[in-house]
């Protein structure tokens, strides 16, 4: 019991602790306009082409941040109120989605490595808990510790991609933290707004990949708890 506690509850509370975080920073300073006034969408724009990146369309998506970027037809997608909104949350997060465009450009490995494992991850995803917890309701059998060590397997590879994905995420907010101000497209002094949305967006790719090593960590002490009964 204590084990699960420390290895699954915990972390489990830290990602519900980092979720609301996010949202609360993001609620907050979505409610801030910027004083030059410009859109989510001319910001990314204008980091990106200082960059010299001018290939990349960039597109309105539905949903509330739903902003990603898409190296394979390089595209970066921004959500309505990011992609017309003028606000401090809006211009962190245009900015930070033009931070993965520079990395793809400039070919930041971390983005490369974190990209060949995404057709990995996409199979490990669904397997990982529906496998393990098959292999957990017989783990007493020879079935059910081969499921365990299938979903310990489908695991560790979202884990480690979690990993990857942390220096990724830090990275393209460290660039958008710089280039806002640099492009005069805020205040030194309204940068504050911009980094504790863009801190809170990064607490949530820290919190999953702990709640995922701690998973991993829970399940290969069952595995071992299932050995030692044998």
């Amino acid at each position: 019991m204590l084990l699960w506690l420390v290895l699954v509850a915990v972390p489990l509370l830290f990602g519900l602790y980092a979720q609301m975080r996010v949202s609360s920073a993001y609620n907050k300073n979505l409610q801030i306009p910027s004083r030059g006034h410009i859109t989510g969408a001319e910001a990314a724009d204008a980091v990106m082409r200082r960059a010299g990146i001018t290939d990349v369309e960039i597109v309105e998506v539905g949903g509330q941040l739903t902003d990603h970027y898409d190296p394979t037809h390089k595209r970066l997608a921004l959500s309505s109120d990011n992609y017309h909104g003028t606000s401090l949350a809006a211009l962190g997060v245009a900015a930070h989605e033009s931070g993965h465009a520079i990395q793809h450009k400039v070919g930041y490995a971390m983005m490369g490595l974190r990209q060949t494992m995404m057709p990995a991850v996409q199979i490990a995803a669904p397997v990982a808990y529906f496998v393990t917890g098959i292999g957990i309701v017989f783990i007493g059998s020879i079935f059910g510790g081969l499921m365990l060590k299938l979903g310990i397997a489908a695991l560790m590879v979202m884990t480690v991609f979690q990993l990857v994905t942390l220096p990724v995420e830090f990275d393209a907010s460290r660039r958008a933290k710089i280039e806002l101000p640099e492009l005069g497209i805020i205040d030194r002094d309204e940068l504050p707004g911009v980094a504790e949305t863009l801190d809170a967006a990064a607490l949530t790719y820290l919190a999953a990949f702990i709640s995922s090593l701690g998973n991993l960590l829970y399940l290969l002490a069952i595995l071992n708890g299932g050995r030692r009964n044998d």
